[in-house]
């Protein structure tokens, strides 16, 4: 089903994105002694299989209206030892897609998009998932369609649909005397039956939902309080705002101006009865990546999103009431909370 809907193109379910990852990386032969670039303004997954298959996770930084990688750096961060370009299409917005694969082609790379947020979302008209080389969709329950876990790799031809068939179990080739060999280091990372099942249900109802969702976003953007004025994210590029899939509505809080601090900002909603959440921390910030040599000051803009930033309440089944109660919450959060 999930093939159909991205133009015929192949496609294997594993048992999570974070799997699809790591089988991709694997697929594309990256391990010690190659460098993938990826933004640090993203989930935690992406650049944690970049180190687990031995490779060297390359952050740079992100625009701030669109939080996607900023192809200025993304081409002064490419060295010899460069093998791929591991991009987030952040919230569901597609990256610059015409950007990224002429930069690839231009430097030989592999590109394996993070597409765990941006199921549906399109690029001129075109599926993401429909071309390019790699990408990667998760069906997590947060996610816009979830198979309750799960995700998905999807490929450039049926040889490499092949070998994941491999990889995501144990690296077993049957044998045609029925027994087995092991070709690959591969791993348990099929999706069983069921989760498959529940996520076909959910891909037949997938363009409903991100319609509901681009419309919630609509009243977000028309009855989001201004003053203080947060920074709204990017609302889709112009021509073809129905491309952006908006698996997250993620303002910046204009602390500067605010006497209070995030947390409290969240508590204060928390307290009116509406959840907020946080995505994401600056990967090149946590513990594990600080020790390959990353330091606070390094990338500005994903480091002020880090900071500032708050997921407020989407998912389809909102009304236009429930937006109006959450940004008239915001509204009296943020003028209790103004340095006035």
């Amino acid at each position: 089903a999930l093939s159909y809907y991205l133009d015929g193109r192949p496609v294997r379910v594993l048992n999570s994105a974070t799997s699809a990852l790591e089988v991709a990386l694997q697929l594309c032969g990256i391990g010690p002694g190659a460098e993938v670039i990826t933004p640090s303004q993203t989930f935690f997954a992406a650049p944690n299989m970049i180190a687990k298959v031995g490779a060297t996770p390359v952050f740079v930084d992100v625009e701030l209206i669109s939080r996607n990688l900023d192809f200025d750096a993304v081409e002064r961060a490419i060295t010899s030892h460069t093998r791929a370009i591991m991009p987030t299409h952040f919230a569901g917005l597609p990256v610059d897609m015409d950007r990224l694969y002429a930069i690839a082609r231009q430097h030989r790379l592999r590109v394996i998009e993070d597409a765990a947020l941006a199921i549906g979302s399109s690029w001129r008209g075109q599926r993401i998932g429909s071309f390019g080389d790699l990408t990667v969709f998760s069906f997590h329950p947060n996610k816009n369609m979830t198979a309750i876990e799960g995700g998905a790799l999807v490929l450039n031809d049926e040889t490499e649909a092949r070998e994941v068939e491999i990889l995501r179990f144990h690296g077993i080739t049957r044998l045609s005397d029925g027994t087995r060999d092991v070709t690959f280091p591969g791993g348990k990372f099929n999706l069983p039956d069921v989760n498959a099942r529940i996520g076909s249900g959910q891909l037949a109802r997938l363009d409903a939902f991100n319609a509901r969702r681009r419309e919630l976003v609509a009243e977000y953007f028309r009855l989001f309080p201004t003053a203080p004025p947060c920074l709204l994210p990017h609302p889709g590029y112009p021509g073809d705002e129905s491309g952006h899939s908006w698996n997250l509505f993620a303002p910046l809080l204009p602390l500067e101006q605010l006497a209070i601090d995030r947390q409290q900002f969240r508590a204060a909603l928390e307290a009116r009865g509406i959840g907020t959440g946080i995505s994401y921390e600056a990967a090149h910030l946590t513990t594990l990546f600080r020790r390959y040599g990353h330091y606070e000051g390094e990338l500005p803009n994903t480091e002020r999103i880090a900071r500032e930033t708050v997921t407020l309440p989407l998912f389809p089944a909102m009304t236009s009431a429930d937006v109006e109660r959450v940004c008239q919450a915001v509204g009296e959060v943020l003028a209790d909370g103004s340095l006035r």
